[in-house]
């Protein structure tokens, strides 16, 4: 019978298949270790790296807490990144982290442009 089994000792081999599973949903990098192991790092449908550790997934592994942030180092460094613990039984076991999209859109600037399209579009707009 196959089954899943993630743990604080899960490793590569345990951790690509749901990694590939998420990559493919949200079609955006992901990265997921385990608590004691190194992960796996998957973009495009393809494992990357089978030994990977990022300095965003071991903070929430430490912490057990959410964290969106743009990493300094690793794989990631300059693009924004989300990345939450797996917690069972109060305790962190793992952390798995994607390339925040939201993260990397000027939120200001397509909400301004919004606004200005609106007036456009209901004709109230000065010219």
């Amino acid at each position: 019978m196959a089954k899943l089994v993630i743990s604080e000792d899960a490793g590569s081999e345990d951790l690509a298949v749901l990694a590939l599973a998420i990559n493919e949903i949200i079609r955006l990098p992901v990265t997921l270790r385990s608590s004691n192991a190194p992960g796996v790092r998957v973009e495009k449908g393809k494992v990357l790296d089978s030994g990977y550790s990022g300095p965003i997934l071991e903070e929430v592994i430490r912490s057990g807490r959410p964290v969106r942030t743009v990493p300094k180092t690793g794989a990631y460094k300059g693009i924004p990144v989300s990345v939450a613990p797996i917690i069972v039984d109060d305790k962190t076991i793992a952390a798995v982290g994607v390339v925040d999209v939201v993260g990397t859109i000027d939120i200001p600037e397509v909400f301004g442009a919004y606004e200005d399209v609106l007036k456009q579009v209901k004709g109230t707009e000065k010219r």
